[in-house]
């Protein structure tokens, strides 16, 4: 091809971007120059929820990776589907005779998928197993899993962090967000490791070297856990421990759900007093009526935990849930899938940009289109479930993942927006009411090596929508 020509058609390139960044707010198309973001890598669409068309609109149909923005079509999907009051249930069966308070056979428990079994609802789990008259239990527990049908997943295959709560697989016995917490008490030459609930059959091990660091920042990324032995019956942690810490406490997610749970339940069980003496095995509950079926919370105050903390695993419980509802169980990713295409084709949501693995974002190959994410937003704004929709999200620099990100902005607490944040992606999505008390739906994805810098971008575009001057 002539020199000429490329020319020619180099130019028509730069031509077409300069036309496409003079209709964006200039200070967007600024700070996104600073941060050496290109405006293709750049999905976004403004648009008021009673308007019939977009104020902004930039590579809408796009598919880009949202991050943790997908969380919002699986809580629309649950929203349309399940409805703001479903609840979860975890059931348990006594397998055998019960005098005096001594229960001499096992405890069946029965998973669902409750993704909010806290420690604090165990313990009321607990507590009605005793109001039924249950103090000692000469036998074990069983474990019935059955509901999920999963994969075989390595929890560190993400980035390399096993550990860590974020990358907790889904499951359908799940306690506390499959989290542990181990406090840290530096004493006067050692730290010491204690777990907030024991670990029965675990031995916690510190090799952290005491250190007279003057900073405690980054504390965490020091330490470094990991099992001595096949077995996980010996839990090491390793790394430097600033003595300015002071005692800290530390979530980690080490084991598998049913794992996790059968410890959680085992150290609540004890603390109270009780006895627990027999061991843990998998097994299927029996078809007859259960002793106890212990509900969650419904799925509306769900979703304002999973959301405003962009909670991964309870993302991926919730995924799975629709589509053993909607497809009878087991519960697969296949499924869950499924019924979320279903819930959007419903609403008139297109789905061809649209890519599902787990449903919570954390993922490399999810896609979705901005043009989808406004569709959604203007969808739930047209639906009954609005209120419960939008009160799950964080508010800008109040609360959630948002309480202190763009602290001092013009839009401070005047929106509800999702976050996702992963490498190359930083995404933000929601509901902004305006400084004339108009609601918009805002879409902004970024799909760039230099992401992280995406802020002052998301910022600037985030006040030119609130300020919601006549254009």
């Amino acid at each position: 091809m002539p020199v000429s020509r490329v020319l020619f058609f180099l130019g028509c390139l730069f031509a077409a971007a300069f036309a496409r960044a003079a209709e964006l707010p200039p200070a967007f198309v600024d700070a996104l120059k600073r941060a050496a973001i290109p405006l293709d890598h750049v999905a976004l669409v403004v648009q008021g929820l009673d308007d019939d068309a977009p104020r902004l609109s930039h590579q809408a149909d796009a598919a880009l990776n949202p991050a943790s923005v997908m969380k919002l079509v699986t809580s629309f999907a649950a929203l349309q589907q399940l409805g703001p009051s479903y609840t979860w249930a975890t059931e348990v069966w006594a397998d055998g005779p019960l005098k005096d308070g001594v229960f001499e056979g096992d405890l069946i428990v029965r998973g669902n998928g409750d993704p909010s079994l806290t420690l604090e609802r165990m313990w009321l789990l607990q507590r009605a197993l005793r109001t039924r008259g249950i103090k000692a239990i000469h036998g074990g527990l069983v474990l019935d899993t059955s509901r999920f049908e999963l994969p075989d997943i390595d929890p560190g295959a993400f980035d390399g962090e096993p550990f860590a709560p974020y990358n907790a697989p889904a499951g359908a016995l799940v306690a506390n967000f499959n989290a542990i917490v181990l406090r840290l008490k530096p004493a006067a030459a050692e730290v010491a490791i204690a777990p907030d609930v024991a670990l029965p059959g675990v031995t916690l091990t510190s090799r952290l070297a005491l250190v007279d660091a003057a900073q405690c920042n980054g504390w965490r990324d020091a330490l470094t856990p990991g099992f001595a032995d096949a077995a996980n019956a010996e839990l090491v942690v390793e790394g430097r421990y600033p003595r300015a810490c002071g005692e800290q406490a530390w979530p980690i997610a080490p084991f598998a759900p049913a794992a996790t749970f059968d410890f959680l339940f085992r150290g609540l069980w004890a603390e109270s007093g009780s006895t627990l003496a027999g061991p843990t095995r998998a097994g299927l509950a029996p078809e007859t009526p259960p002793l106890l079926r212990f509900e969650s919370e419904p799925l509306a105050d769900t979703l304002r935990r999973l959301n405003k903390y962009s909670n991964n695993l309870m993302a991926k419980n919730l995924f799975l849930t629709l589509g053993a509802e909607a497809y009878g169980g087991p519960a697969t990713p296949a499924k869950g899938a499924q019924a979320v295409r279903d819930v959007l084709a419903r609403h008139g949501i297109a789905t061809d940009k649209l890519v599902l693995e787990n449903g919570s974002g954390l993922s490399r190959i999810e896609r979705i289109s901005a043009a989808s994410l406004n569709q959604l937003l203007r969808a739930v704004w047209r639906s009954p479930l609005f209120s419960e929709f939008e009160s799950a999200l964080p508010i800008v620099a109040l609360d959630g993942t948002l309480r202190n990100r763009f602290n001092g902005s013009l839009a401070t607490g005047s929106a509800h927006l999702k976050t996702g944040t992963l490498r190359d992606v930083n995404a933000l999505a929601g509901i902004v009411l305006t400084a004339k008390g108009r609601r918009v739906a805002f879409v902004m994805l970024v799909n760039d090596r230099n992401a992280a810098r995406a802020r002052a971008a998301q910022q600037a575009l985030l006040e030119w929508t609130w300020a919601d001057d006549a254009r």
